[in-house]
């Protein structure tokens, strides 16, 4: 009772204060005063223990309009406090309901269970801007707290949950988000400008914060982003772009420093130290980067700037480094073995020439390309470059010249072709495989090449690479010559006779064995046209299958956005009906999808399951009836709701199909759990071991306190009187909270019955069921159905049953749409007379249906069920019209 005795005195005192702060009968001079006691109250008070009690004040018609406003003002600005954003989001996990069942289910350490409905609740509520400020001074005040949580001061979890609110509800927001909005100026340009610090603004020197106004001496090798303020921007950017799943807000956040993530990530033999803390961070967010925006003018940047180390960067000033003419800096190890960002110095401004830092730096960027690319898109990469080398050979002069050039011009042009062949030729060692993506455009090239060579020779190198990548394409499995143009068969045969004949040691055996392969491929490999087509098919689908489902699982710690990739490229798969689908381990995966608590996937995995059900419905059904039922009880509530929805979506796109014994079975299911009857022994165990503990805890605090009692009788005698009086004048505001209490105490199961939440989703789901196609369903079904939303109407009449009759009454009213719409597509009555309601049978419906809107306790149950009172009672009225113009009719015929 001490710890309930506080927040009626803080709420009596509060409404005191602000009836002489703010009641407008009231004189000046009281209001004055007033406003200051309201002030001091508030200011005095814990942030923890306003938040339930101004939000239990603010509740409509409890008080007066002019007493409300300054309230919820109040309530409003609490986060501002130095710990509002954590109180406030312990108190939304607290109250909110869907964080009821997982705190006896997974217990946490410390603060309240976080589920994803919550979240989206806190997400809302610190998102949204108080009218009276403006967005930049809301999320500068809220950016300290915010920048403590995401550096997992108060636990990873929490942290993670501030990432979700600050990339979903403010940086999703386009007028907070977009680049050079309130939202990005305040969370994302200090963390961006960390790591690449030529994004700081012109008029601002390099190593100053925002509002220094300090003069800075610029001098030579200093330091102007220590180790500590890099590593931590490189945290935050991690958990800010793998924490969300949108693809568009990890674009916006590393597009403008992607080159400088790979300067790091691509660091050669880092200590340590620098691997975990530096090396490692900016390897996964340029991974990420790459899976999900792995095309050409992705890749690009990363091989014009290949050896870059910080500033010297040959990319546009509106992407990377800003054309200014300002000190340049780059990031070196110290001597600690940390990676930090100081200004170069003057002699080594000059494009290094870095000729070992090539091969090993393209080594990598070939891996990550490999690893998180597909073939079509490392094809158009190779193709790009072969192209460009190309054409750079052809205006190669063919005697030594010797001219007089710039050192940094003509060092950066070979630095730079050096980097593209290199690229090149790790491609076709690492990754042949996935440079025959592109056939046609490949051997475009190849034809272009060797006709060239013909007219005006380039060189052995060039025609030693491009006879490789013919062989490449001859040996792939499913060639065929006859897919070839003629003029480039022609083209090929001719080149490969020449060089076959000519002295060339270095490319004409090559060339004799590459025109024979040519010649007799066709004969050693006999296939038709039509199955070569369909094994092409069959291994492109099975590439993009690979590929998703690498995404989907990988390691089993891909970031949301890129797990959200691989569920469309599955999605574009199950489109296309693709013979690679193994349809059972395709549910199965999308099953234990499900169970993840992100939104934004869980989206994408109901919509594979629709498109799934379109041609596999028993499959899909059972694979979502078996989580939702959760024999084994061994999910969580919200999960079970999760394959309700999934469910219930499925019905509602398989409309007419949804009938015979598959809708049988699932009916007859979804009843079980909406029933009474149903009985879960596992978790009514879990209930006894929980009532055991909490009478024994509720033993063990009376044993305590009959000791203290008989130190403690005067006291309480003399307090008797005061407590009596504090328990007069309660609040309406203690009985809504027990109510609640009670109400989201009663969800759940008593002795090993049934969620309360999961019988009314199973009745919503019959409804729809009804709804999708009630001439599918049995006679039998539909009147069991009718059955059990009656009885639940006229039994469950507690305040927890609440949810339970909406969804009774939501039951009859689709039954009541189903019939009536049913009669409509079928243009008589009489249609579906196997399943209409007798005239007892609806008298007696309409009777309990008014009685409930008469007398439930529960006001949304009241006006649904008046609706559909209405709408039976229009059901009954049509009907008997179509009997009476029906026997006109007939009358007519008669005379």
């Amino acid at each position: 009772m001490a710890e309930t005795q506080p927040r009626p005195t803080i709420a009596q005192e509060l409404v005191t204060a602000a009836t002489r702060a703010y009641d407008p009968s009231s004189s000046a001079e009281t209001r004055e005063a007033g406003v200051l006691e309201y002030d001091a109250i508030v200011a005095s008070a814990a942030t923890w223990v306003l938040l339930p009690v101004l939000n239990s004040l603010i509740k409509p018609d409890l008080l007066p309009r002019w007493m409300r406003e300054p309230l919820l003002r109040t309530l409003t600005f609490l986060p501002l406090r130095p710990d509002g954003v954590r109180s406030t989001l312990e108190f939304v996990f607290s109250v909110h309901p869907s964080s009821q069942q997982q705190e006896t289910e997974q217990p946490q350490k410390s603060g309240a269970s976080i589920t994803h409905e919550a979240v989206a609740v806190g997400t809302k509520l610190l998102s949204s801007v108080p009218p009276s400020t403006t967005p930049d001074d809301w999320f500068k005040a809220l950016s300290g707290q915010v920048l403590h949580l995401l550096d997992g001061k108060a636990g990873k979890d929490l942290g993670r949950v501030v990432a979700q609110v600050v990339g979903f509800g403010i940086l999703g927001q386009r007028q907070f988000g977009a680049p050079g909005a309130p939202g990005w100026n305040v969370f994302v340009q200090p963390l961006i400008e960390a790591v690449n610090p030529s994004l700081v603004p012109e008029g601002r020197p390099l190593g100053t914060e925002a509002n220094d106004g300090d003069v800075t001496i610029l001098s030579l090798d200093r330091v102007i982003v220590s180790a500590q303020q890099l590593e931590t921007a490189l945290h935050r950017l991690n958990l800010l772009t793998l924490s969300n799943s949108s693809p568009g807000l990890c674009r916006r956040i590393l597009r403008p420093i992607i080159v400088q993530l790979w300067a790091l990530c691509s660091w050669s033999q880092p200590p340590e130290a620098a691997e975990t803390r530096f090396v490692s961070p900016a390897r996964s967010l340029v991974q990420t980067h790459l899976r999900l925006f792995g095309k050409l003018d992705s890749i690009s940047p990363l091989v014009q700037n290949l050896v870059c180390t910080g500033a010297d960067t040959c990319e546009p000033a509106t992407l990377c480094s800003p054309k200014q003419l300002r000190p340049q800096w780059c990031y070196r190890l110290n001597g600690g073995g940390e990676m930090e960002i100081a200004l170069r110095p003057k002699q080594d401004e000059s494009v290094k020439l870095v000729w070992n830092e090539v091969e090993y730096k393209a080594s990598v960027l070939v891996e990550m390309m490999a690893s998180a690319c597909s073939s079509q898109e490392i094809a158009a990469v190779f193709l790009h470059y072969l192209d460009r080398w190309i054409q750079t050979a052809r205006e190669r002069p063919l005697q030594v010249q010797i001219t007089a050039v710039p050192l940094t011009e003509d060092a950066g042009s070979a630095l730079q072709q050096l980097i593209e062949v290199t690229l090149l030729q790790r491609l076709m060692m690492q990754a042949p495989e996935k440079l025959v993506g592109h056939v046609k455009q490949l051997m475009e090239v190849i034809c272009q090449v060797l006709a060239g060579d013909g007219q005006w020779p380039l060189g052995d190198d060039v025609i030693s690479v491009v006879l490789s990548l013919l062989n490449l394409v001859i040996t792939a499995a499913g060639f065929q010559k006859d897919n070839l143009a003629a003029d480039q068969v022609k083209t090929l045969e001719e080149a490969l006779d020449r060089l076959g004949g000519e002295n060339r040691p270095e490319v004409s055996p090559t060339a004799k064995n590459l025109g024979m392969l040519l010649r007799y491929r066709d004969e050693l490999e006999e296939t038709d046209e039509d199955r070569c087509r369909a094994s092409q098919r069959h291994e492109e689908d099975q590439k993009t299958y690979r590929l998703a489902m690498s995404y989907i699982t990988g390691k089993g710690d891909n970031p949301p956005p890129v797990v959200s990739e691989g569920l469309d490229l599955l999605s574009k798969l199950v489109v296309a009906e693709s013979a690679v689908l193994d349809i059972q381990a395709v549910a199965v995966l999308m099953s234990s999808l499900l169970k993840e608590s992100d939104d934004f996937i869980n989206l994408r995995v109901i919509k594979v399951f629709t498109q799934l059900a379109n041609k596999h419905p028993k499959t899909t059904v059972q694979e979502l009836l078996d989580g939702y039922l959760d024999v084994q009880e061994k999910a969580s509530t919200d999960v079970r709701l999760r394959f309700g929805e999934a469910l219930m979506q499925v019905i509602e796109r398989l409309g007419e199909t949804f009938c015979g014994p598959l809708a049988e079975r699932v009916c007859e299911a979804l009843m079980s759990v909406a029933g009474r009857r149903g009985f879960r022994p596992k978790t009514m165990a879990k209930q006894a071991r929980e009532e055991r503990l909490h009478e024994l805890k509720k033993r063990k605090a009376g044993e305590a306190m009959e000791e203290e009692a008989m130190d403690e009788e005067e006291k309480e005698k003399e307090e008797e009187a005061a407590e009596a009086k504090e328990l007069e004048q309660e609040t309406e505001e203690t009985a809504d909270r027990a109510l609640l209490a009670q109400i989201v105490e009663g969800w759940e199961g008593k002795r090993g019955s049934e969620d309360v939440r999961m019988r009314a989703s199973a009745l919503s789901i019959l409804g729809a069921g009804l709804e999708s196609n009630i001439g599918g369903i049995s006679a039998a079904i539909v009147s069991q159905t009718v059955d059990l939303c009656s009885q639940v109407l006229t039994l469950e009449r507690g305040p927890e049953q609440g949810i339970l009759r909406r969804a009774a009454v939501v039951g009859i009213l689709s039954l009541t749409l189903a019939l009536d719409g049913a009669d409509r597509a079928d243009g008589a009555p009489s249609s579906c007379s196997h399943l209409s309601l007798t005239s007892s049978g609806r008298t007696e419906l309409q009777r309990r249906l008014a009685y409930v809107a008469d007398t439930d306790t529960d006001g949304l149950v009241r006006q649904q069920a008046r609706d559909a009172a209405d709408s039976l009672a229009n059901l009954t009225l049509r009907d008997v019209s179509g009997w009476i113009s029906s026997g006109s009719r007939r009358i007519d015929e008669v005379q």
